[in-house]
């Protein structure tokens, strides 16, 4: 069974690598489910890690439906990493009725040429995950991330099983919620890789900041965050 550690940092990388994993999948922003890393960060990681480097491309946080600008980003960030050497591409990109826009993730697939694909946990959200399980290994895909559409790997687990039972060369990885006291139950099943991140808090200061920087009640996974041309216009308006 390969043990994918997700990481967002060059320390988290060699601690991974350190504590025995096979490979990473290095993103920023773990706590919003993920985003594309920096450029730095895909090239200090790379150059520092023997083991294979999968990188996430998903140029925002929220849901998985991108626009024109976006998807022209995320092509550029896929060049990018094979300029840099990683091993394998992590995405996916649905459509506005969470099914997998196919034709876009065909070029994305396209134009990772020889590192692996992963489909990444847009899975959890189509209608239909048997049959797009089937036609995802069709297109190329390698592995898909799945929490088999529940909160945790270990609530869907049962539609794991299933998909599993129909891999063949697309390799169906858990993921979510997965620690060293469940780990045994995808073991028992079969399934050939698991993800998880296995971070713990680690507090920078003793010292509290004198406010938050953060802002919970932005992040909803149907909304964005898009600038307003009428509201900054205003704003340059009264400044001139």
């Amino acid at each position: 069974m390969i043990v994918e550690a997700c990481v967002n940092s060059l320390e988290s990388a060699l601690n991974a690598e350190q504590a025995g994993a096979q490979r990473i999948e290095l993103c920023a922003e773990l706590t919003a489910g993920g985003i594309t890393p920096s450029y730095g960060l895909i090239k200090s990681v790379r150059e520092a890690l023997q083991i294979p480097v999968h990188v996430l491309i998903r140029p925002r946080s929220g849901d998985f439906t991108y626009s024109d600008k976006e998807f022209k980003t995320m092509l550029e960030d896929i060049k990018a990493c094979r300029a840099l050497q990683a091993d394998g591409i992590v995405s996916g990109i649905l459509d506005g009725n969470f099914e997998v826009d196919w034709e876009r993730t065909q070029e994305l697939i396209k134009h990772c040429g020889d590192c692996s694909f992963t489909f990444h946990r847009a899975f959890d959200w189509v209608k239909e995950p048997l049959e797009t399980h089937l036609r995802l290994q069709e297109m190329g895909v390698n592995t898909i991330l799945s929490s088999g559409q529940a909160p945790t790997a270990v609530e869907g687990i049962d539609l794991l099983d299933k998909l599993n039972q129909k891999a063949g060369h697309c390799i169906i990885m858990p993921g979510a919620g997965i620690r060293h006291d469940n780990v045994h139950l995808f073991k028992s099943k079969g399934f050939k890789a698991i993800h998880l991140s296995a971070s713990k808090v680690i507090k920078n200061s003793d010292s509290e900041p004198p406010l938050s920087m953060q802002a919970p009640r932005l992040m909803k996974e149907n909304e964005v965050l898009v600038t307003d041309v009428e509201l900054l216009r205003k704003v340059i308006q009264i400044v001139n």
